[in-house]
């Protein structure tokens, strides 16, 4: 994890003290990356314990479109209890359903991102064509000096996608998925901040690789939950679709540190790191590569228990707190 370290060096020695809306100053960095390849290796964080139980059972989470943080709990991860149930402005926000609710916000993006189409009132070929694909006739639709249109909708399982095309159309570059949904941001207790994901695959050398960019990283609490997840996620889309897992790209908008977090990752800096972990998936888990079968499905079957890590080594945790 030499990488992260330098990113921590790199905001102590460059980085400029930015006001938020959290209320606690952060040093900040415009634009980081990092690049890991997972056959040398997990990048999990060893300068400190990894939460990995917490960060898995977040993944999981994600993967079935949970918006509640009681989903969450019986997975294992508690991080989303302070913002659906202590931030003031998500309590105050008419779209909160009660306790516990978060809104749609990542996962529910991810497997059911709500697509609408708008076609010209009476073009039925259109309308039947789109129809076939799934899609649903809500209603006619006319805005001021406009011609009538019908408006269609449905939901979109962009991660299910992503898979299907590994599967049909390996040298796609268009096999990706995000969070940013401009229409519902107001509807999420917190807006996504990994939020772009895109698989490439390599069908000669049978490796598959991933880019995430993330608009704004907490460095201290959430790059490494986010390098856990997304690394863990890549491993199970290749288990799925027969492809092993290569390079993991990590983007970074605003990378920073928050005030109360400075002495935590002071103290990382002095130590030395642990070799990287491997990471492993439970036999339960099919393997496309051994079974050649297809099953997608699995998206929904996977629990926390399904991934650990081998020969994880790690100094003693360190805590601090989460800016909400």
């Amino acid at each position: 994890m030499q990488q992260y370290l330098e990113l921590v060096r790199q905001i102590f020695e460059q980085g400029s003290w930015q006001e938020n809306r959290t209320g606690v100053r952060t040093l900040s960095v415009p634009g980081a990356m990092m690049r890991f390849d997972l056959q040398q290796g997990f990048p999990a964080v060893t300068t400190k314990k990894l939460a990995f139980k917490s960060a898995i059972g977040e993944m999981v989470g994600f993967i079935r479109g949970s918006r509640s943080a009681a989903d969450f709990r019986k997975l294992g991860c508690k991080v989303w209890d302070q913002n659906a149930n202590q931030n003031k402005q998500w309590l105050e926000n008419p779209y909160r359903l009660g306790e516990d609710d978060l809104g749609p916000v990542y996962g529910v993006q991810w497997r059911k991102w709500p697509a609408y189409k708008l076609v010209d009132e009476g073009d039925f070929v259109k309308i039947t064509v789109a129809e076939s694909q799934g899609w649903r006739v809500i209603g006619p639709v006319q805005e001021d000096g406009e011609a009538p249109q019908t408006l269609l909708y449905k939901p979109v399982d962009q991660l299910r996608h992503c898979l299907d095309t590994i599967m049909s159309n390996p040298s796609d570059r268009r096999i990706l998925f995000h969070g940013w949904n401009w229409a519902q941001l107001d509807e999420m207790a917190l807006p996504p901040c990994h939020l772009l994901y895109q698989f490439l695959a390599n069908k000669s050398k049978g490796e598959l690789s991933l880019c995430l960019y993330v608009r704004s990283n907490d460095v201290g609490l959430g790059t490494p939950f986010n390098l856990t997840e997304g690394a863990a996620l890549l491993h199970l889309v290749g288990r799925l679709t027969g492809y092993k897992p290569r390079w993991f790209s990590y983007f970074i908008g605003d990378a920073h540190i928050y005030e109360n977090h400075v002495d935590m990752l002071q103290e990382q800096l002095k130590r030395e790191p642990y070799p990287a972990p491997q990471f492993a998936i439970s036999d339960r888990v099919p393997e496309y590569a051994k079974t050649g079968k297809y099953e997608p499905e699995w998206l929904e079957k996977v629990e926390p228990s399904d991934f650990s890590l081998v020969g994880y080594e790690h100094h003693p945790p360190l805590t601090a707190p989460m800016a909400v």
